[in-house]
């Protein structure tokens, strides 16, 4: 074949594949991701599935905008201030898994990702479960320690700040969960890696404010719910998708 020719079918071929991804809607499976296992837990449309943290109802300060689901500050609150919006997915409880989630943070914007969540009646949603760290690196009130950047396993182990994009652009994190073995990928790039129910994880708990936290001390559940955090900032959530191991 001519060389020429060859170049232009291998360059069509790579347009042709780029075009595919970008193409695809958001909250979308495509055929392969389906052929893997994965399932959507937000359509994108409503918040079916979707619940506050010890509670029957989604709250208010929850809206669908961009096709993604915001949490954005309480009426009455100032940023910083939750408005009692944490939320869970409710239908299961996942005990291996890998959880896939785009987000956004608006300017100094805090949130988290919760995993294994326990609710316990009058306690918040980091009582008895660890969080991934969602965070605008940059003008954040909360970014002067390393594990409470973007990816980290919050208070306990960092993550790269250079995998982060700023605020206002969209981010990938993925979650995964096998028998006890965590990593949290950003952006493409594993930025953490720990195991939980271990000696070494027990030394984490015991060097973080979750030290005195008896949903810690007795040990994290060893499976859970899937949860968001209102921490009193505009955050975006899309594409989020498990898929059991």
């Amino acid at each position: 074949m001519n060389r020429n020719l060859f170049s232009l079918l291998t360059l069509t071929a790579i347009l042709l594949t780029a075009s595919a991804v970008f193409a695809q809607k958001a909250n979308r499976l495509s055929k392969q991701e389906k052929k893997e296992g994965w399932t959507l837990l937000f359509n994108g449309k409503n918040f079916e599935g979707w619940r506050q943290c010890n509670g029957t109802e989604m709250p208010k300060n929850w809206v669908i905008e961009e096709d993604a689901m915001k949490v954005f500050i309480g009426e009455g609150k100032k940023p910083g201030q939750g408005a009692n919006g944490d939320i869970l997915y409710a239908p299961k409880k996942f005990r291996n898994f890998e959880l896939s989630i785009d987000w956004k943070a608006g300017k100094a914007g805090n949130s988290g990702i919760f995993y294994y969540v326990r609710e316990v009646p009058g306690k918040p949603i980091y009582f008895a479960a660890p969080e991934v760290q969602i965070l605008d690196n940059q003008d954040a009130s909360d970014n002067k320690i390393d594990s409470h950047l973007a990816g980290s396993l919050y208070d306990m182990l960092p993550a790269d700040p250079k995998t982060v994009n700023p605020a206002g652009s969209w981010n990938t994190v993925v979650i995964r969960v096998k028998d006890g073995q965590v990593t949290h990928t950003m952006n493409g790039v594993q930025v953490v890696s720990y195991t939980l129910w271990t000696p070494e994880w027990d030394k984490l708990v015991a060097n973080s404010k979750f030290k005195n936290f008896p949903g810690f001390t007795e040990g994290i559940a060893k499976e859970g719910y899937i949860g968001l955090q209102d921490h009193g900032y505009p955050i975006w959530f899309r594409n989020i998708k498990i898929r059991e191991l």
